[in-house]
């Protein structure tokens, strides 16, 4: 087994946002002078267990992890991936983002060692992998939730129902202006953003908010993979509107403002940290996950990433700007670990 020791709470700065900065987490002269990563590095570093980059037998941990999926998982793992090159200079580990969708196609076809996903994997996708003979296994790593955004200049939307959003954004018959969604709106056309099929996020939103996966408002604005895209969109006029991964708006500047949503219980909840975590931010909260492939696990460079990203979630989580595990997450995401490490 290959050990990588951990601290649990580490005061740490938040880190910015993925769109600002210019990073790739491609080889081992990855970026590691940015001040909290490196802060947190170090911290790591010192908690680890001696010798910091050796396998059982005393070698050098070396080789590559590929990694392929969602844009919303995505800047969580490339923090992951920067620390965990503190510990482990020579393992290159590349971080590719071609939505939960494509990245599950890329994995089902073995061309990847590990799929990031903003969704669980879907029966379609499962029958995929098993015709190619993969097999995998579902860790849990970090949640978030999707956020429903207006442009700051949009004063009378404070908290929306499920029918109200569905209202724009379903397939058939969708209302245009602001005046349709609600008696007491204003005569105010609405501009939609959001993101393409390949994302998972996409999957969720359209299965939670209209009842079917892929169902969506023809006219919307499709921005593929760049949630910064949406961002932008919906800054530039005032009746616009998306659904975007709560850690963007984060680190949005104020080009945003997420509303909140009518829960199942009838109450009106924020996406935050707490609302998320505690569950009343339904049914817009979630949990992002990983998937390794049974042939990758056999890689020791694969589960030392894992183990250190799994017992590190929650310091990665918050340097990334995303939302760890609950307790009960994180007891199953390492009971799910140690069964991997034997």
């Amino acid at each position: 087994m290959i050990f990588v020791g951990y601290c649990r709470h580490i005061p740490i700065p938040r880190r910015p946002g993925r769109h600002e900065r210019n990073i790739r987490v491609n080889t081992k002269s990855s970026i590691t002078g940015v001040g909290a990563v490196l802060a947190i590095g170090l911290a790591l570093a010192g908690c680890s267990a001696q010798p910091g980059t050796s396998g059982e037998d005393g070698t050098t941990l070396s080789g590559s992890v590929v990694i392929d999926g969602s844009s919303t998982v995505a800047p969580n793992t490339e923090v992951a991936a920067e620390l965990f090159g503190e510990e482990y200079p020579d393992v290159r580990v590349s971080v590719g983002v071609s939505g939960t969708g494509g990245g599950f196609e890329k994995f089902c076809n073995g061309e990847t060692d590990i799929s990031e996903a903003s969704r669980q994997i879907a029966e379609d996708e499962i029958a995929a992998c098993a015709a190619n003979g993969i097999e995998f296994v579902e860790l849990g790593i970090a949640n978030d939730g999707l956020a429903v955004v207006v442009n700051p200049e949009n004063d009378f939307v404070q908290c929306l129902t499920v029918d109200e959003i569905s209202s724009m954004w379903r397939p058939d018959s969708p209302v245009t202006n602001w005046a349709d969604v609600r008696d007491g709106f204003p005569d105010l056309a609405i501009t939609l953003y959001g993101p393409g099929t390949d994302s998972g996020t996409f999957d969720f939103f359209t299965e939670e908010i209209n009842g079917e996966g892929g169902a969506i408002n023809p006219a919307y604005n499709d921005i593929g993979e760049d949630d910064n895209a949406a961002v932008l969109g919906v800054a530039g006029a005032a009746g616009n509107s998306a659904f975007i991964p709560l850690s963007f708006v984060d680190h949005a500047d104020g080009q945003v403002r997420a509303i909140e949503i009518e829960n199942e219980a009838g109450e009106c909840a924020a996406p935050s940290l707490e609302t998320v975590m505690d569950g009343s931010y339904n049914p817009l909260g979630r949990q992002l996950y990983l998937y390794p492939s049974a042939a990758a696990l056999e890689k020791p460079e694969v589960l030392a990433f894992l183990e250190f990203y799994i017992t590190n979630q929650a310091a990665i989580a918050e340097t990334a700007g995303f939302i760890p595990l609950t307790d009960e997450q994180s007891t199953e995401a390492n009971a799910r670990l140690q069964s991997l490490l034997g």
